[in-house]
């Protein structure tokens, strides 16, 4: 199985001359996704999580719906790829699309059905906690220290981060978000996403699909993800930094907190 990270050797330039030096570059590798015996799609990715990369995606693009479904997952000895096995009958879909930026993943693109979640303030979260949450998510990047070039998304109950991931694609840390859930549920229910990626539709659809009331951004949203996070009841903050966030969308739902919860060391 491929590492997740290689030293190479490579000439750097600066001021004061060049330079021979040797540091940790992120792996990208391609792993097949094998449904009943039909081979669907390769992803392009880190080769950590891979069973909850590829639950995650069938999740996220409404093939499963609960761990139920799924009969068995198993992970190749070289790494490149994962047979899931179902308790139903899937179709394929007939074709794919790329999603956004960072090179990209797949989505069947169909619009996934709506999970709306009540625009009313179901519980105030305090903007001091959101911050902190960003914090604690930038310090626990073990691969991002040391390789740089990669994305970290996690998922927060509303006082601690419960499960973190990191990938090459922003899309793909979602759906190993969504693979942990499935693969190893704990009695919580998701109140925060945050992740170092731009918010996409695609992002905000799988944020959705995680029932995720705040999605925190430590970059920008997209003017679609706006909409959509408005009609869904989600509140929706970009930039993340520097003791400031931007609010795009729901901003009650900050405005109505009056404490700041402490928070707890994130789970890797």
């Amino acid at each position: 199985m491929q590492p997740e990270h290689q030293i190479l050797q490579y000439d750097k330039y600066s001021r004061a001359g060049w330079q021979s030096v040797q540091s940790r570059v992120i792996s990208e590798t391609a792993v097949s996704l094998t449904v009943n015996g039909e081979m669907w799609l390769s992803f392009m990715c880190t080769p950590t999580d891979l069973q909850a990369l590829a639950v995650g995606f069938l999740f996220n693009e409404q093939i499963i719906a609960s761990q139920a479904e799924i009969a068995s997952v198993h992970l190749c000895q070289s790494g490149e790829n994962i047979d899931i096995w179902l308790n139903k009958a899937v179709q394929k879909p007939a074709q794919w699309q790329r999603t956004s930026g960072c090179g990209g993943g797949f989505t069947q693109g169909q619009p996934v059905a709506p999970l709306a979640l009540a625009a009313a303030v179901s519980r105030p979260i305090s903007p001091d906690l959101l911050l902190t949450c960003m914090d604690q998510l930038l310090q626990s990047q073990d691969l991002y220290h040391q390789t740089r070039g990669i994305h970290c998304s996690a998922l927060s109950d509303g006082r601690q981060i419960i499960y973190r991931a990191e990938d090459i694609g922003r899309h793909n840390t979602l759906d190993k978000l969504a693979g942990r859930l499935l693969l190893e549920p704990l009695t919580f229910s998701p109140v925060i996403l945050l992740t170092t990626g731009r918010v996409s539709s695609e992002m905000l659809t799988k944020a959705l699909r995680l029932r995720a009331e705040v999605v925190l951004s430590r970059t920008s949203p997209t003017t679609r993800s706006i909409e959509l996070a408005r009609l869904a009841g989600i509140t929706l903050i970009g930039y993340a930094r520097r003791a400031q966030l931007f609010v795009y969308t729901h901003p009650e739902r900050l405005h109505a907190s009056e404490y700041t919860v402490e928070l707890q060391p994130a789970r890797a």
